[in-house]
C-alpha cells in the first residue's frame, strides 16, 4: 500500500529519513467467507452467492487468532466474500481486539443495515472500508445487482453516524475511469476518512477481465488528480487520507510531480521513498483464505504456502524454502527486464509480482503494467508508455448528496 498522504506530509513537516525496516509480522488479509451477496467484475477470489464447503468454524478461527499473534502479526484485515454473512463475525473480531490487534473490516456495505451498524460500532472495528466501483448504475453493473450502490451508500451513512471510521476503495479500470472524480467528491459528500484507488491486479476474475486495465495515460491522469486533491487536502489540515495500491509505480511517480512542484524537497522525498521501498507482498503483507490457506497476498490464491489447520501461520510465513517466497523475502529482490534495470527498483521493488506471473508465467519478470516510460526511469529504450491516445475521459456529473 502507497500512503500518498503521509508523504506529502512530508513536504510540511520533514521526518527523518531511516533505512527500510521491515515490521517484525506482516498485516494480515484474512478472507474468512467466500461468499458474498454481489458478483464483482474484478474479484480475486471469484466469490459468488453460494456456501463454500471446508471453510473454518469458529473454534478453529480463534486458534488460528492466537497463532497470528505469536507471529507478531500486528493487524488483520477481515475480508470475504462478504464477512458480515459470517454469523461469528462479531464473535470473531471482539477475540481479536481483545489480543491487541488492529482490526479492519472490509465490506461492500450492501448489507450494513442498523443492527450491523451498531454490533460493528460497539465491537470497535478500527476501520471500515466500503468498495465502490462508480456511481449509481456503473456501480450496479459492476457489481452485478441493481440497487447495490444505493444500499452501500445508506450502509456508509449509517455507519459514519455512529462515529465509525470508514473508507472509501475504488478499482479503477477503463469502464469505470470517469466515475474516479465523482467517487472523490462523494469521499467528502459523505464525510469518509479515507480513500482507497486500487490498480486492476490479473487475478481472480480481475485476470479474466485484464483486456479492461485503465490505459497507461488514463492512469497517470488519474493519479495527478489524485496527488492534486490529496495535497489540497494537506493543506487545510484535513485528516481525509488517501492511499493507493497494487502499482508500487506509483512511489516513482510522486516523486515526479515532486520533482515539478518542490525541487527543493526532492533528496527527501527520495529518501522517504526509499524507506518505504515499494512492494511487501510475502513480507509485509499475508494472506489467509477461506480454507486456511496461506498466500503471499490476496491475488496469489492459486498459489498455497501452508495451511494453518496444519502448521503454524508464523513457520509457514518465516519458511522460504518455497522459491516464490525465498524471493519475495530476498534484499534486493531479483527482478529480470526493464524493472530489474529501473532507476526506482530502491522506490518500487520490482511493483506486482502476480501480474508478472499472468502473463510470462515468471513471477520475477517486469510489470506489464509500469505506466513509467523507459526515459522516466533511467533506460535507453524506446518503449513510450505515454504513445497512448490522449485522454479525455474524467469528466462526469459531481456526485451529489441525496
Amino acid at each position: 500500500m502507497f500512503r500518498l498522504t503521509r508523504f506529502l506530509q512530508e513536504l510540511v513537516a520533514p521526518t527523518p529519513v531511516r533505512p527500510r525496516r521491515d515490521p517484525p509480522g506482516p498485516v494480515v488479509i484474512w478472507n474468512l467467507i467466500r461468499r458474498c451477496n454481489l458478483l464483482c467484475k474484478h474479484c480475486y477470489s471469484i466469490s459468488g452467492d453460494v456456501d463454500f464447503p471446508g471453510e473454518l468454524n469458529t473454534t478453529q478461527v480463534i486458534r488460528v487468532l492466537d497463532d497470528l499473534k505469536a507471529a507478531r502479526v500486528p493487524a488483520i484485515i477481515l475480508s470475504g466474500g462478504e464477512p458480515l454473512l459470517r454469523p461469528d463475525i462479531y464473535e470473531i473480531a471482539n477475540r481479536a481486539k481483545s489480543l491487541g490487534f488492529s482490526v479492519s473490516l472490509s465490506s461492500n456495505g450492501a448489507l450494513v443495515d442498523d443492527a450491523h451498524a451498531d454490533r460493528i460500532a460497539s465491537t470497535g472495528f478500527d476501520y471500515v472500508g466500503v468498495s465502490l466501483d462508480g456511481i449509481g448504475a456503473v456501480h450496479d453493473r459492476f457489481r452485478g445487482r441493481p440497487g447495490s450502490f444505493d444500499a452501500s451508500i445508506a450502509g456508509i451513512r449509517r455507519l459514519s453516524t455512529r462515529g465509525v471510521k470508514v473508507g472509501l476503495r475504488f478499482t479503477m479500470t477503463t469502464d469505470n475511469q470517469e466515475s474516479f472524480p465523482a467517487l472523490l467528491q462523494l469521499m467528502r459528500a459523505e464525510d469518509a476518512t479515507k480513500f482507497y484507488l486500487s490498480h486492476l491486479v490479473y487475478s481472480g476474475r480481475g485476470n479474466k477481465n485484464r483486456a479492461t486495465d485503465a490505459e497507461f495515460a488514463v492512469t497517470r491522469d488519474a493519479m495527478r488528480r489524485l496527488f492534486a486533491v490529496a495535497w489540497a487536502d494537506v493543506l487545510a489540515g484535513s485528516d481525509r487520507e488517501y492511499v493507493t495500491g497494487n502499482n508500487d509505480a506509483d512511489g516513482a511517480f510522486l516523486w515526479m510531480w515532486v520533482k515539478e512542484n518542490f525541487p527543493d524537497k526532492l533528496d527527501h522525498m527520495r529518501g522517504k521513498l526509499a524507506e518505504w521501498g515499494g512492494n511487501a507482498s510475502g513480507v509485509n503483507v499475508a494472506n489467509i483464505d477461506n480454507l486456511g490457506q496461506v498466500h503471499p497476498d490476496s491475488f496469489w490464491w492459486d498459489y498455497p504456502l501452508g495451511n494453518v489447520l496444519e502448521r503454524p501461520f508464523g513457520d509457514i510465513w518465516a519458511d522460504t524454502s518455497d522459491p516464490l517466497m525465498a524471493g519475495f523475502k530476498a534484499r534486493p529482490r531479483t527482478i529480470s527486464g526493464r524493472c530489474g534495470e529501473c532507476s526506482f527498483f530502491d522506490v518500487c521493488g520490482g511493483n506486482t509480482r502476480v501480474r508478472a506471473y499472468r502473463l510470462t508465467g515468471d513471477a520475477f519478470a517486469e510489470d506489464p503494467a509500469c505506466y513509467l516510460s523507459d526515459a522516466e526511469i533511467g533506460l535507453a529504450g524506446d518503449r513510450d508508455r505515454l504513445a497512448v491516445t490522449p485522454f479525455r475521459g474524467l469528466s462526469h456529473e459531481p456526485y451529489r448528496v441525496a
